[in-house]
């Protein structure tokens, strides 16, 4: 077993200094654990100085003082591998659950609004805020952490009005704009004056800063400025009008038989269903409210909402509506008086829902009730 000499604990002790690390207690603990190498695994004739080096270097991967940095980080914050675990597990997640909703989504298979939701409120509030706070530590430059910080609201904020368009929620537009003004107005020009001046990250600074250009002026030449034309809404509003005048015209429905009587109930009643489904999704309400055009709030056209995906309540309430419509026209025989089902919304092709939009369906719904309404008008003139 070889033992040490004064001398050469000295010797170790000095080395250790003079390659960065300061902290004394440190100092000691590094001095300690390489004797300890040394006295067990140096043979008693073998070269010190030698098995020293080789020693010393098993403890970093450039330099010493690496270790001291580590040390500093970990006592002023303790919780770091704890938090850098979270990020990546959030990270990973949030990619995976992006990954198989933007496909669901495409695909119109139920599921692709919770798994967007997820991964984008995980990279919103977990990802980014943690990968921020760690960042941080690592930067010295006071300028360098409001560039970082910058760019992380700007991040969260893209995040959110992209997942506030796709689930149709209000106050997208008005979070796109705002991030594109930031990310041009503010982000840009600290992170390209902040990194120019040094000539280290200078071509970096350039080639990121026109990359960050190019994807920023791509995504808002894909702003809407001038939203989708509102007045389609208003034939909509017409039917309604209508529809209301003929169901007090109409009156009392007694006219028809009692089978009949409870399949237009019934048909109605699925419209109506149908109606608030969509409205729903729109505005937050299943019907529209009494002051609807004093609030000047319009419909804009769009896709229809995840409830219309494969197999969600939306599609199974068309088909039940088909299935009461073919009752009702089988029951009451009489070509004038039964209700078209041919190039309506019973008539949806659902492998194609991405060619439907919301006024579509509430025109063609309100169509549909306005046509039972003739019919039974038709039969009262009859009799």
């Amino acid at each position: 077993m070889y033992r040490l000499s004064e001398k050469q604990i000295d010797f170790i002790l000095n080395d250790i200094g003079a390659r960065g690390v300061e902290m004394a207690s440190l100092q000691q603990s590094l001095l300690d654990h390489v004797c300890c190498i040394i006295e067990q695994n140096l043979e008693e004739n073998g070269d010190f100085e030698s098995f020293y080096n080789t020693t010393i270097q098993t403890f970093y991967k450039k330099e010493l003082r690496e270790i001291e940095e580590e040390t500093i980080l970990l006592l002023t914050f303790k919780n770091y591998y704890k938090m850098k675990k979270v990020m990546i597990f959030s990270g990973a997640v949030s990619v995976a659950a992006f990954m198989f909703g933007s496909f669901f989504k495409v695909m119109h298979w139920p599921g692709a609004g919770i798994m967007l939701v997820c991964a984008i409120m995980l990279v919103s509030f977990l990802f980014l805020p943690l990968l921020f706070i760690l960042k941080t530590r690592e930067l010295d430059s006071l300028k360098n952490k409001v560039i970082l910080g910058i760019g992380t609201v700007l991040g969260i904020m893209f995040c959110m009005s992209t997942l506030f368009k796709v689930m149709h929620w209000p106050g997208a537009n008005m979070m796109w704009l705002i991030g594109i003004a930031i990310a041009f107005l503010l982000f840009l020009p600290f992170y390209f004056f902040s990194g120019i001046r040094n000539p280290e990250t200078k071509m970096n600074t350039i080639v990121s800063s026109v990359i960050i250009v190019i994807v920023v002026g791509n995504l808002f030449m894909l702003t809407n400025l001038r939203p989708n034309n509102p007045t389609k809404i208003f034939t909509y509003l017409q039917s309604e009008a209508l529809l209301a005048k003929m169901h007090h015209s109409v009156g009392d429905t007694s006219v028809l038989s009692a089978d009949n009587q409870k399949l237009a109930d019934e048909i109605n009643s699925t419209c109506k269903a149908i109606k608030a489904l969509v409205l729903q999704d729109e505005i937050g309400e299943p019907v529209l409210p009494k002051d609807f055009d004093a609030q000047k709030e319009m419909i804009i056209e769009s896709s229809l909402g995840d409830a219309f995906m494969a197999g969600d309540k939306g599609q199974q309430l068309i088909l039940k509506l088909k299935t009461q419509v073919e009752q009702y026209n089988s029951a009451v025989g009489n070509t004038d008086s039964q209700i078209a089902v041919a190039n309506s919304v019973m008539d949806m092709d659902f492998a194609r829902m991405d060619l439907y939009t919301n006024i579509f369906v509430l025109n063609n719904v309100t169509q549909v009730q306005l046509q039972l309404a003739n019919a039974v008008r038709n039969t009262m003139a009859g009799r």
